[in-house]
């Protein structure tokens, strides 16, 4: 009997530790200062914001040049920091629009340890904080995730989307266990431990795809057929569960 429930307890031990890998597969954050606004002549604020479990984050402010159109909150890859991405956004300052670049936690000089329920939280606090700025117009935001952070933006829009007018999703998959499926299983190692680690992610009630039920706002959902990270099927699933779609 003993025998048995020291194996049992082996058993739960590996379970939890393959779930962290496999949910450690969802974010590779670093510090390294990749670029800066002013390369590309864009003027910016550091901005810090406190998420409701109390995790400092840290961010960029990017305001529009010239009369705002209205004010996009970015929401970055599962890889390095703002400053990495900042190439995708630079461009939207001279179009017009103030951007606000977050770091989940873990990521940049934000605290904490990301989670995959933790950065939908982030994004929450960053969406709140803009209606307290006096530079926005609370009425005229646009969210725009790419990769991680448009599936993180399509469970943010599904519980708040006061304000916005509209959401651009690039890239994203529809479920963690699917695209955590589709990675593990290019990989001789991780493969035959799925059946293990899989349950320990989001169950489906929590997924994008799942998301979008909920979501009255404008959708733009982009992705690529070529593709090497989100498989295109993904961005197939998730127009088609759109509000509208046809």
């Amino acid at each position: 009997m003993l025998k048995v429930l020291a194996a049992l307890a082996v058993i739960a031990l590996i379970a939890l530790l393959l779930a962290g890998c496999v949910e450690r597969m969802f974010f590779y954050p670093d510090s390294t200062a990749y670029t800066h606004p002013q390369r590309f002549g864009l003027q910016h604020e550091d901005v810090y914001i406190t998420t409701a479990d109390g995790v400092r984050l840290h961010g960029w402010w990017l305001p529009a040049k010239g009369p705002p159109r209205g004010t996009v909150l970015h929401l970055h890859g599962n890889a390095a920091n703002v400053s990495n991405h900042l190439p995708l956004v630079a461009w939207l300052p001279p179009a017009g629009f103030n951007v606000l670049m977050l770091d989940y936690r873990g990521f940049g000089r934000s605290q904490g340890r990301p989670t995959l329920a933790g950065v939908v939280d982030d994004a929450a606090a960053a969406l709140a904080y803009l209606r307290t700025r006096p530079d926005v117009d609370a009425q005229r935001l646009v969210v725009l995730g790419q990769s991680l952070g448009g599936a993180t933006a399509l469970r943010l829009l599904a519980r708040d989307t006061d304000g916005v007018r509209l959401a651009v999703i690039e890239a994203a998959f529809a479920s963690y266990r699917g695209i955590a499926r589709d990675a593990a299983l290019q990989s001789v190692v991780l493969a035959p431990f799925l059946p293990v680690g899989l349950p320990m992610l989001p169950k489906a009630a929590d997924d994008p795809v799942t998301a979008l039920a909920g979501i009255r706002v404008p959708l733009l959902i982009v992705h690529g057929t070529a593709d090497e990270v989100i498989p295109f099927a993904h961005g197939e699933r998730l127009a088609a569960a759109a509000p509208g779609a046809e």
